[in-house]
């Protein structure tokens, strides 16, 4: 008989278990143990083991769902209105018995409990407490399409489509950068640099992003001056095991206004990609939402393709 109940801390091992034994598609990290799992769920200031439902066999844990909520607007604190289904797995060999039903109906009256007056299922940007690092790539984006349960589990729950993202990489070992005029310009203009941070970072990005290996990459103006083009650079050491090459993931990818459609956001990428091909990165991934149409066009000059795409979807 299956019993529902909250997270125990004994039960650590057991989760990170059911993570490598579930089949969780290209998007999650493998290969890890305890002490990351910890670090990225558990140790979160803000983890709550009421919201860490474990569906138990015996003794076996045959599955989990955490819920969890999105910031304030000043990233300072919680909001408690904003609630999201972080992860949801069953093991392969239970599934088809009720039992990822059961951990969602629970994940939802623990966010209402608590004030939730919305609730998503996948974690999105600013809608992330947990998981960084090890699922989503990147970033955590939704639900991945490249995994095949999940989709259409939540739509079978009265879950609805409300954004996409696409996901891109670029393989740096082909070493055939985009040239164009226009390019050439702006990389004669500028060179990359790494700018010390002119504002603290918000609780919300320490708790997550803090945890992981990043560095900010700008573009700078070979004359002085504000810089033209910055973006963030999340280390996915994580996910060597599974994708069997070093990546890095680039996030908040930024153009000044009056630098636009001039080539500086595609030399940037361009000049990031080529720092990170000297340090032996392979692979380097960005998300992108899917309607907006001049970043991925940016993205695509400087050499990205889609290879994925995540999906959050909202209780109706």
């Amino acid at each position: 008989m299956i019993e529902f109940r909250r997270f125990q801390n004994t039960d650590l091992p057991r989760l990170v278990r059911l993570w490598h034994q579930a089949g969780l598609g290209r998007g999650a990290a493998g290969g890890f143990g305890c002490d990351v799992f910890d670090d990225v769920v558990v140790a979160q200031t803000y983890f709550d083991r009421d919201g860490l439902i474990v569906a138990v066999d015996g003794t076996e844990v045959v599955g989990f769902a955490h819920a969890g909520f999105g910031p304030t607007r000043d990233e300072s604190t919680l909001q408690f209105t904003d609630g999201v289904i972080c992860m949801v797995i069953v093991h392969p060999a239970h599934r088809r018995r009720g039992i990822g039903r059961e951990l969602v109906r629970r994940a939802e009256a623990y966010l209402r409990d608590r004030g939730a007056t919305s609730i998503q299922a996948g974690a999105s940007p600013g809608r992330d407490p947990f998981y960084c690092g090890i699922y989503g790539g990147a970033e955590s984006s939704g639900l991945l399409e490249s995994e095949p349960f999940a989709i259409p589990f939540f739509e079978s729950m009265d879950y609805v489509p409300k954004t996409r993202r696409l996901i891109l990489q670029r393989d740096l070992e082909t070493k055939n950068d985009p040239v164009s005029l226009r390019l050439l310009n702006a990389r004669r203009a500028t060179r990359l640099d790494v700018p010390e941070l002119t504002q603290p970072r918000t609780w919300w990005w320490q708790t997550r992003r803090g945890r992981l290996d990043s560095l900010d990459f700008a573009l700078i103006p070979k004359s002085g001056g504000e810089p033209l083009a910055q973006v963030t650079v999340v280390g996915l050491d994580f996910y060597i095991p599974c994708w069997g090459t070093r990546a890095a993931g680039l996030v908040d990818l930024r153009v000044r206004p009056d630098a636009r459609k001039k080539g500086f956001g595609q030399a940037c990428l361009i000049e990031v990609c080529r720092h990170f091909r000297q340090e032996m990165i392979s692979v380097v991934e960005a998300h992108v939402p899917a309607d907006d149409t001049p970043a991925l066009a940016v993205f695509a000059c400087a050499g990205f393709s889609p290879v994925d795409s995540a999906v959050v979807y909202e209780k109706c």
